[in-house]
């Protein structure tokens, strides 16, 4: 069994120089590089077992690129993918995004220098620097929203669905005039929670008007504002739909403001259960979303496509879960 020691001396270079050169580094010089390779080949050199594992020396690190820590959501899928990785010894460095596509693709390419053994994100908008972890050949598996033009693993939740439920369940409660206060264009979970939206007004045969729908960054000012202009209308809505639990809070903010009391006054549904839907008065009803097992789950996919990078992809869709609480109901 050749060693790397034996590839060295034949090709006349240092060790190290051997490692650099069949990890394909572009700091070893072209010759040189041909020189090692042909040396390892004569002597049928095979990087050994466990080492090869971790092939080009990866760390064993995962890169998890999250759009916003602050974001419940987000933290509970960091949790599961910690959970799960720390059980085989990889560590996880947690990277935020915060929606810009030029923040992601630095956090691949530093990934990528650090030779991190796999990568977990929430692509931002419609961006494909993970191309780059394509063509290195570096596992990845995406979360919370697909990628374009890419065959990856993804793990998904059935947020249109649930916004569609969530809808209706608003109809059912007798509301008539329902707003949706979503996040940005191109954010697909976004496009999603408003197309469920619109799905359940169809359905009821109730008219859609852009007029009752405002489109912010996913946080509590925006929707703050949001709600605002929405309430200051001639006609107001007499419920909304909210998109995330950050947006939920700056809604809350307006509605108490103008004194409008959720539930009796405008029902609220909003998506995420965050610990404090609970407590306030009424409580919040909300679409609650497996975002631990999420982390889970896309934590285990990365696993295995570490360990075999040529699985066919898979997409698994898991499914949220509409809690009704005070803040639905006119009571």
């Amino acid at each position: 069994m050749a060693t790397i020691s034996d590839v060295a001396a034949r090709a006349g270079v240092s060790t190290a120089t051997v490692s650099r050169a069949l990890n394909g580094k572009a700091t070893v010089d072209r010759d040189l590089a041909a020189r090692v390779r042909r040396a390892a080949e004569e002597l049928g050199y095979q990087p050994n077992g466990p080492a090869r594992n971790l092939r080009r020396q990866e760390a064993a690190v995962v890169a998890l690129i999250i759009s916003d820590v602050e974001n419940p959501f987000f933290t509970a899928i960091a949790r599961g993918v910690e959970d799960v990785a720390h059980e085989v010894g990889y560590s996880v460095v947690l990277c935020n995004s915060d929606e810009s596509a030029e923040k992601e693709n630095r956090y691949i390419d530093v990934a990528i220098q650090e030779r991190v053994a796999g990568v977990i994100l929430s692509p931002s908008g419609t961006t494909t620097s993970v191309e780059k972890l394509a063509s290195r050949g570096t596992a990845f598996v995406a979360v919370d929203r697909p990628l374009p033009e890419q065959d990856s693993d993804v793990v998904l939740v059935d947020t249109r669905l649930a916004a569609k439920q969530a809808t209706a369940h608003l109809i059912a409660q007798g509301y008539q005039r329902i707003g949706c206060i979503t996040g940005p264009i191109g954010v697909r979970t976004a496009d999603d929670r408003l197309a469920g939206y619109r799905d359940a007004l169809k359905a009821a045969r109730l008219r859609s008007t852009t007029k009752l729908v405002r489109r912010t960054e996913y946080k509590a000012a925006g929707a703050h504002r949001a709600a605002q202009d929405l309430l200051a209308q001639a006609e107001p809505p007499d419920a909304l739909l909210v998109a995330n639990s950050a947006m939920a809070v700056g809604v809350l903010q307006a509605l108490q403001e103008r004194g409008i009391r959720p539930g009796r006054d405008v029902g609220i549904v909003a998506f995420d259960d965050a610990p404090w839907a609970e407590l306030v008065d009424p409580p919040l009803s909300v679409v609650a979303q497996p975002a631990y097992e999420i982390g889970t789950v896309a934590a285990r996919l990365l696993l295995a496509r570490i360990t075999d990078n040529t699985r066919p992809a898979t997409t698994t869709t898991l499914a949220a879960r509409l809690i009704e609480r005070g803040s639905s109901h006119h009571g």
